[in-house]
């Protein structure tokens, strides 16, 4: 008899064990999958940037003739672009993105101080290049940010945020979506 009941102890802890570890893995493979997303939805979103960025040197170029008191401006525009192609993942390209749109739109708005500038051919033509990036980049934002919260969401409830934290899994920010599309045109 008590054979029968060690035996059914045992059977019923190694149940419980197996199912414990059922559901750690497949905790571990929401969070895989979640993080993956967003590698996804940021590789639609990449592409489209860096032939935006391509576009801001010769934008730089074509402003620097008529706007003299900008060369803060200017300087930030390259940094930040230089830091973009040099950043190694989503969660650094995403906030150096954030802060170079920011800037962008600073040399827009200053770009239509200036009429003579803002009325010649080649500014814009790239303005209308850069602006024609930026809405097809607006509509991957929504699927990538949803991404995000998708993953923050994950990696903050419980038990998932034992094993995210184990992994050292942090938020991921937002693409930032203030900035409304067209503007610039």
């Amino acid at each position: 008899m008590k054979s029968g009941i060690l035996l059914f102890g045992s059977v019923i802890i190694l149940f419980l064990a197996a199912g414990g570890i059922g559901y750690l893995i497949s905790i571990f493979n929401s969070l895989i999958q979640v993080k993956n997303n967003i590698g996804k939805a940021w590789g639609n979103i990449d592409v489209l940037l860096l032939q935006r960025n391509e576009e801001i040197p010769k934008l730089v170029d074509i402003c620097k003739d008529y706007m003299t008191y900008e060369g803060e401006l200017f300087a930030e525009l390259a940094f930040l672009r230089t830091g973009y192609e040099k950043a190694k993942g989503t969660l650094e390209k995403t906030i150096i993105e954030n802060k170079l749109k920011t800037s962008l739109n600073r040399l827009s708005f200053s770009g239509e101080q200036y009429p003579d500038l803002k009325a010649g051919e080649p500014f814009r033509r790239i303005m209308k290049r850069v602006s024609e990036l930026e809405e097809t980049v607006a509509d991957r934002r929504v699927f990538f940010n949803d991404s995000v919260a998708i993953y923050n969401t994950q990696i903050e409830k419980f038990p998932h945020r034992i094993l995210a934290g184990i992994l050292l899994y942090k938020p991921h920010p937002y693409l930032d979506l203030s900035v409304s599309r067209g503007q610039g045109r």
